[in-house]
């Protein structure tokens, strides 16, 4: 199998991952019902590494009127929350069900804005220019090579801030995903990639960026590198 068709693949999985049981899944995960020790853990960790962004644009500077791409938006949990706040955002996801989800809970918390804007689409086909792109707990579903191009595409959408959380690939965290710890369950998603800070540090250098702040979400089963990155 050659790379493009590896590629493919994890695509396809992910896809049809969360078009199907993993949807179910997860929108009770990013959801507020009654979920499992395990998946309380990780809602606590996602919505960590989400408050911990919106903490950082909060201090930055008045988002009203900024542009965002919020790539990988799931059922919105970032999206919502940064237009509530003024901010102009375009979120997309791969999976069509996510997506419809995310609409649902924009209504339900928003009324009837057209913002934020949403879109079921391929990462890798977003176009336009943004201020700031974020993309939240994406990269784990793909291998090294394919991140390296998530990054590179994404950089080419923004204009002055990139943020991106990613599991970090160190001897313990390598440990705990061997011995099936690290994301547990038999309704585990995709193959969960660990990838090394100095690696996406060195991608987004490459494309302009500058490394401004990290920070690290750790509780017992949701592990998240978060970076942002300015030029």
């Amino acid at each position: 199998m050659t790379a493009i068709e590896n590629q493919t693949d994890e695509k396809t999985v992910v896809r049809e991952y969360f078009n199907a049981t993993g949807f179910d899944r997860w929108r009770r995960i990013y959801g507020d019902g009654e979920v499992n020790k395990v998946q309380l853990d990780i809602r606590v960790g996602h919505q960590q590494t989400v408050d911990t962004v919106l903490g950082w644009l909060k201090t930055d500077e008045q988002l009203a009127g900024l542009s965002f791409c919020d790539a990988g938006c799931g059922v919105g949990s970032l999206s919502i929350p940064l237009a509530a706040m003024g901010a102009q955002v375009f979120a997309s996801d791969i999976s069509e069900k996510m997506v419809g989800e995310a609409q649902v809970r924009a209504q339900a918390e928003l009324g009837q804005s057209r913002n934020p804007s949403f879109a079921v689409q391929d990462l890798e086909a977003l176009s336009g220019s943004y201020h700031t792109v974020v993309c939240l707990d994406v990269m784990i579903h793909y291998p090294q090579d394919k991140a390296m191009e998530m990054i590179t595409h994404l950089s080419s959408l923004a204009e002055s801030r990139l943020i991106l959380s990613f599991a970090p690939k160190t001897l313990a965290y390598s440990l705990l995903k061997k011995i099936g710890d690290f994301f547990p369950g038999p309704s585990k998603a995709t193959r969960a990639y660990l990838h090394r800070e100095s690696q996406i540090v060195k991608a987004l250098e490459a494309n302009g960026w500058q490394v401004q702040r990290n920070a690290m979400t750790k509780t017992r089963f949701y592990f998240s590198r978060l970076l942002e990155a300015t030029r």
